[in-house]
């Protein structure tokens, strides 16, 4: 058989393989509109928690939808300024709503942590005097529908969940969005797939950090954040460690949207390349293991439509079957079908990013965060 023959078949059956043993990924079904749970007879108290750390362009938008919330029972909102020089903290201040809000200023970056994690971590120490059954954990560039919160802690409250996330919809205004922001779902979900993750009995877990409801005594038997503040990827860290001590439950939405606009190349390359080698352990193999899948995978069936022969029409074939399995996250993003076909561009841009998320880490330069080089801390090596 020659080379190319064999790529098509690779590609040809990492699909069919996708699409019927991988937790049906693609289907989009874990949405928190497709179901109603019935509401609880007493609401619990919750605090959220916003790390923000120059964010005061969004911080208004993001903390007044939660002081808006319709939420029945005891709701209040920290904000921990994380050093900002832009004004965040006071823009913070001036917003109005009826839930309390408190701006704290966080201490100086401890030693091991990242930055986020360790913010998050002091606004946990000021909402747990009051003992909440809740804390949610969201973003300062995060808007949240007047019903969320209500809707988010029914589901915790029927589901006994020790963690609720919904993934943030994300702006696909400008072209580069279009083309990468559907993508970047769809691999997320592939790579975790949600029905796995809301399985008690799987080991899979992932979260959407910019909204996540956790039980706070789950929290606590686990460790708490200190568990974990060296992780730059900190939402399916929380997920990893909060499994083990009670079901989570992640899902798409629309009630829950990004304020940060990703309208260039470069702005989306940088919010992937923060992370992406973290996500491979920071392992030189595992870097060449995705870039091999995702050259076969994804763009091989674009490239092999060029060779005439059987070749081409099985990747012909693998491409249809890629372009269909999109079409539900596409639906929830509004966007026509035919972006689809450009999941083989969108794949060999997410391969260069992870290369240069590698490259970056090996520079010392890895997990750039709000000026904060990062991603030494998850080596240890801080």
């Amino acid at each position: 058989m020659s080379p190319p023959f064999v790529v098509a078949i690779l590609s040809l059956g990492a699909w069919i393989y996708l699409l019927a043993f991988r937790g049906e990924f693609w289907r989009g079904r874990q949405r928190d509109d497709l179901d109603e749970p019935a509401e609880p007879s007493a609401w619990p108290d919750v605090v959220a928690v916003i790390p923000a750390r120059n964010e005061a362009d969004v911080i208004a938008q993001a903390a007044g939808s939660l002081r808006r919330q319709d939420y029945p029972g005891a709701f209040r909102i920290i904000v921990v300024d994380d050093d900002s020089d832009d004004g965040t903290a006071n823009a913070a201040r001036a917003i109005d709503g009826t839930h309390p809000l408190e701006v704290i200023q966080g201490a100086p970056l401890a030693e091991g942590w990242t930055g986020k994690l360790w913010a998050q971590s002091q606004g946990l120490a000021q909402a747990a005097r009051s003992a909440p059954k809740y804390i949610l954990f969201t973003d300062a560039d995060i808007s949240h529908e007047r019903t969320n919160l209500r809707r988010l802690v029914g589901r915790a409250e029927a589901g006994e969940l020790a963690l609720t996330s919904l993934m943030a919809r994300l702006m696909v205004r400008s072209g580069w969005e279009r083309l990468l922001i559907p993508s970047f779902v769809f691999f997320f979900q592939m790579l975790f797939p949600f029905a796995w993750v809301n399985d008690p009995a799987r080991r899979t877990a992932a979260a959407a950090g910019g909204c996540m409801l956790v039980r706070r005594e789950a929290l606590e038997r686990a460790g708490g954040l200190a568990a974990i503040r060296n992780n730059i990827i900190d939402d399916c860290a929380l997920a990893r460690l909060i499994k083990p001590h009670g079901p989570i439950w992640l899902g798409l939405t629309r009630r829950v949207l990004s304020l940060r606009p990703y309208a260039s190349l470069g702005d989306i390359g940088r919010m992937v390349s923060r992370s992406a080698y973290a996500q491979l352990d920071f392992s030189p193999l595992l870097l060449a293991g995705a870039l091999i899948g995702l050259l076969i995978v994804f763009v091989a069936p674009a490239v092999l439509w060029l060779i005439p022969g059987r070749s081409q029409l099985l990747g012909l074939l693998a491409w249809a079957i890629m372009a269909g399995a999109m079409q539900p996250t596409l639906r929830v993003y509004r966007l026509w079908g035919v972006w689809g076909l450009t999941l083989p561009f969108a794949g060999a841009l997410y391969g260069g990013f992870t290369l240069w998320s590698a490259v970056q880490h090996w520079r010392g330069r890895g997990g750039r965060w709000k000026g904060r080089i990062q991603g030494s801390l998850v080596r240890g090596e801080s």
